[in-house]
Formats: C-alpha cells, sequence, structure tokens
C-alpha cells in the first residue's frame, strides 16, 4: 500500500561528492611546472605515483582518523614504572610510514643530486595535504642532519637509521631500531623564543667539549614529537648556552630520565603529540661548540622553516581546491556557485595566493640545491625567514575565506575545513613568530649584507617586466637604505620584502597570474578583501587551480 503521507522526506539533491581518488600531483599545474623549472622534472613519474596515493579517498580519510583521535600519554606502566609512552592511532602509524618511505625525511641527504630539495617538498606539499600533524617529527628529523654532521663520531652513529627509509616506531633503544626519529626541544616557560634566557644546565660527566658526555637537569616547556628517538636540546654548559643530542634510552639499555609531564592540548596539530619534559639528569652528547647552541641548531631552524613555508603552502592549495569543488557543484539563485561573477573572483584571488605561495616556496627548495652559489646561499638565508614570515601570516586568513566559499557545510566537523582552519596559525607561530622572524631578517641583512643584495638581484632580475613591481623594488630599496630604525618599521619593510620577492617569482616563473598579483598586491598593497580583483580572467585563474 501506498505510503499517503509521503514518509520519504526528501532527496539528496543540489550536494556536492567529496573531493577524493585525485592524483594530488597531476592535478596540480602550479606544482609540476614548479617541479619542472626548479630542477626536479626527474621526478615527475615517481610525483605522479605518490600523488595517486596521497588522493585516494582511503589516503585522506587517515588524515581525518588521526586528527580524530589524538595520542595519549602512559606515564606509567601499570605496575608503577616510568615509561613516558605516547600512543597513536594505527592511522598516525601509517601516515608516518608513508612519509618516510618516500624518504620525506632525508632524500637530499641521503641521494643528493640537482633537484633533491625541490623533488622532496613536492613530495612534503602533497602529504600536508592530507595531514599536517605528522610532519612535524618528519621535519625536525630531515633537519637534523646538518647539525649532527658538525660531530663525526655522533653522525657515524647515528645518520645511517635516520636516514633509513624504515619507519620503526617501537619503543627501543637507537641500537635496536632500524630507524630513527629526531626530534628537538628549546624553549622553556621562562623564554619561549628568547631561547638565551633557557635554565637547563648541561653537567659535564667527564671531559668537556664537542662530542662529550653530559647530564641535563632542567625542563622544556614545548618538547613535539615526544616519541621521537632523540632530540636536539639547548642548555646552559660552563661555558654558555650549547646543542645536545639527547636520546631517550641510554647506550646502556636503562631509560634516559627525559620524563613527560603532560601533553599539549592544542587547537590544532591535533595528531601529533606535544608535551611539557623535565629532564632529571638526562644523558646527551655536545654538538658543535660550547656557547654556540644558537649558531649550531640555526642551520636546524632554517630547514623547519622551510618546511613551514610548504606546510602553509599545502593549506592553501587544499583549502582552494575544496572550494573550487564545492562550488563547481553547488547551486545557488539559479546558477552554479562557480559560474557567479563575485564567487569566481573570490575563488580566482584565493587561487593567485596558493599559487604565489608554492611559486616562491619552491623557488627557495631550487636555492637549497644549490648552497656552493653564494647567490643561492644567501637567498637561502634571508628567504626561508620572509617566506616563513609570509607564507604562514597569510594562512589563516586564506583558510577562512575558503571556507565561506563553501559555506555552513564547511564549518562541519565532518568537512575538513576545520581542521585545516586550526592548522593554519600553527605554522605562524612555530619555529618563531611574525615578530621574530622580522628580527630575523633585520639580524641577517646587519650581519650579512649580503643577503639583502642577493635578494635585490633575484627580484632585479625582473626589472622592466611590470612597472608596479619596478616602483616597488626601487621604493623598498632605498628604505632599506637606512636600518636604524628597522625595528619600528619591520612589519611594513618585511610585508614588502615578501610581496615583491612572490611577484618576482611568479613572473620569472611566467606564471598566467603573476600581472594580476602584481595588480592586486603590489599597486593596490594587498588592501582589499579576497575577490577583488580588476582586469583578471578569473575563469581561467580558477580552472587553472581546480583538483578535477
Amino acid at each position: 500500500m501506498q505510503d499517503p503521507y509521503g514518509a520519504v522526506t526528501h532527496e539528496v539533491l543540489n550536494q556536492p561528492l567529496e573531493l577524493a581518488d585525485i592524483n594530488l600531483f597531476d592535478s596540480d599545474a602550479t606544482l609540476k611546472e614548479a617541479v619542472r623549472r626548479e630542477g626536479a622534472a626527474w621526478a615527475e613519474n615517481a610525483l605522479g605515483a605518490f600523488g595517486a596515493r596521497l588522493g585516494s579517498a582511503e589516503s585522506l580519510e587517515r588524515g581525518a582518523l588521526a586528527n580524530r583521535n589524538p595520542p595519549e600519554l602512559d606515564t606509567h606502566d601499570r605496575y608503577g614504572r616510568r615509561v613516558d609512552l605516547v600512543r597513536f592511532h594505527p592511522a598516525y602509524h601509517e601516515l608516518m610510514r608513508s612519509a618516510i618511505e618516500a624518504g620525506l625525511h632525508a632524500s637530499p641527504w641521503e641521494e643528493p643530486r640537482e633537484g633533491a630539495h625541490v623533488a622532496r617538498a613536492a613530495r612534503f606539499y602533497m602529504q600536508s595535504q592530507v595531514e599536517a600533524g605528522h610532519g612535524c617529527p618528519i621535519t625536525m628529523t630531515f633537519a637534523s642532519v646538518p647539525c649532527l654532521k658538525l660531530e663525526p663520531d655522533l653522525a657515524r652513529d647515528w645518520l645511517p637509521k635516520i636516514v633509513s627509509r624504515v619507519y620503526d616506531p617501537r619503543n627501543l633503544p637507537a641500537s635496536e631500531k632500524q630507524g630513527l626519529t629526531i626530534g628537538m626541544a628549546m624553549t622553556e616557560k621562562q623564554g619561549g623564543s628568547d631561547v638565551r634566557a633557557n635554565t637547563t644546565r648541561a653537567i659535564p660527566v667527564g671531559e668537556e667539549g664537542p662530542g662529550r658526555a653530559y647530564e641535563l637537569v632542567g625542563h622544556k616547556f614545548f618538547v613535539s614529537a615526544p616519541m621521537c628517538d632523540a632530540f636536539l636540546v639547548l642548555a646552559q654548559a660552563p661555558g654558555g648556552l650549547s646543542c645536545f643530542l639527547v636520546p631517550r634510552w641510554r647506550p646502556d639499555g636503562s631509560k634516559n630520565p627525559l620524563q613527560i609531564i603532560r601533553l599539549k592540548r592544542k587547537m590544532g596539530n591535533v595528531s601529533n603529540a606535544s608535551s611539557e619534559t623535565e629532564l632529571r639528569g638526562a644523558l646527551g652528547w655536545m654538538v658543535g661548540s660550547e656557547g654556540r647552541g644558537v649558531a649550531t641548531i640555526i642551520e636546524m631552524v632554517a630547514m623547519t622553516r622551510f618546511d613551514c613555508m610548504i606546510g602553509s603552502s599545502a593549506g592553501m592549495r587544499r583549502a582552494v581546491a575544496e572550494a573550487i569543488d564545492h562550488c563547481r557543484q553547488r547551486k545557488a539563485f539559479g546558477a552554479f556557485l562557480i559560474d557567479q561573477p563575485i564567487m569566481t573572483s573570490v575563488l580566482a584571488d584565493l587561487a593567485i595566493e596558493a599559487e604565489a605561495a608554492l611559486t616562491s616556496t619552491l623557488r627557495i627548495g631550487r636555492a637549497l640545491d644549490h648552497r656552493d652559489d653564494p647567490h643561492e646561499d644567501a637567498l637561502v638565508r634571508l628567504g626561508t625567514a620572509i617566506g616563513k614570515y609570509w607564507i604562514c601570516k597569510r594562512a589563516p586568513g586564506h583558510a577562512y575565506e575558503a571556507m565561506e566559499c563553501i559555506g555552513g557545510s564547511g564549518v562541519m566537523e565532518d568537512s575538513p575545513m576545520p581542521r585545516l582552519y586550526r592548522e593554519a596559525p600553527v605554522n605562524a607561530i612555530w619555529e618563531g613568530s611574525g615578530n621574530v622572524q622580522c628580527l630575523d631578517i633585520a639580524r641577517a641583512i646587519a650581519k650579512s649584507p649580503g643577503t639583502l643584495d642577493a635578494y635585490f638581484d633575484e627580484v632585479g632580475a625582473t626589472k622592466g617586466e611590470n612597472a608596479a613591481l619596478d616602483a616597488h623594488i626601487a621604493q623598498l630599496k632605498s628604505d632599506l637604505g637606512d636600518l636604524s630604525a628597522f625595528e619600528s618599521r619591520a612589519r611594513d619593510l618585511c610585508d614588502r620584502l615578501a610581496t615583491g620577492f612572490q611577484a618576482a617569482s611568479l613572473i620569472r616563473a611566467g606564471s598566467p597570474v603573476a600581472g594580476v598579483f602584481c595588480r592586486s598586491r603590489i599597486e593596490s598593497r594587498g588592501t582589499h578583501s579576497y575577490g577583488a580583483l580588476t582586469g583578471a580572467d578569473a575563469k581561467a585563474i580558477v580552472e587553472r587551480a581546480s583538483a578535477r
């Protein structure tokens, strides 16, 4: 008998299908062009295969599960013995395995060649679109290698397993494992970014100096990825602030007394464990010269900042891809959203921001591949600070605007957008917040004027291509002629350094969005909201950025 009341309440109409089962490499025109241009064309086939795996529905679900099931801490076993064990959902371990087997943690060191850093950055960029939190231990492991190479004995013992492509999460001494990850423990309660205020002490066990054993006593307020096998730690030795490699287990197989007090409850980066830790006589070995801890670890920081640039660029790519895909399938007021000029303009503007971020990031990737060239080396020193400052700072607003394009569905926790939005501020704050980056830029320019020369040589190569950029660069060069009051003008100067570099990178890349970037970011100084574009073929820009 037919139901006279129509108990079938509705059909699901005018709702998009999930953006899944796509190739994160083949669907990204900006990425493919940059990989070829910056010296990693040899990796295209492998990147395409990797992009196909990562863009699968199964892979994307792992990212969601890893954040839906945050890590848990067991300080003691059931018998009362101290274990300091962090437990993760299986999805987290699968993400870690994917990253390490693909060499995201070590490939440029393990297989150095033309374009090695660019190829690795492309992989990290795609993997970060799946899930960002697990990238923290991957980044720190990657960044630790230049530091550890300063001590040949430590490098001999540790590096073979650090660059190994085996993910080994077992809670065992390093000697019993096939692959190792490295973390970093710098900040303390009283200092934060001001690591020279650290009070953790390093007491020599016997002979003092680089490569020698010390016992560390103190605390660290923020230790990310506490299940790493060892950490690069800053502590006050008799001769001043120094860097130490501190493992979770002592060589005799006993547990090193790094005691986790609690895990942090973070608004984003949920899958990644972050902790407060006390060092109660933890054994470690000095890396680099005594009293030169900051100088020793600064190379690690440069690498982690580069990965912040990649990660924020990846977040932008995922956000704009989700927004475009939604608007392509969703109708309102009688037309698809993507065909309504006001929406098309917003989507195009989001796409321009994402393309500028990735293009400038992979230009720095090429510089990392050529650090034997003084120009490229100087560009790395200044460019990572500029890029980390600007790209990471632009990411939160970008994520919000993409969420608004999707509307109410984008606010729901079963959408990827809330996770992207909560994740977006993380890179802007970690590894030195905006003001810290500005001060670092000022120090780099003051101590090594060649860094600024390299910047102007780089952007100056576009002279005559765009009148607005030419005027921007000329005024910036004039304003940087006097650094006496840099700090009070730092935000303005660093904003202009960043937008100038991005504009020049787009022009040199032959990007079809270069002209509209210069109009919207250089001529107007970026004072308008997203979507206030003039003279832009918004439909073509959106089509270029579409993931399918």
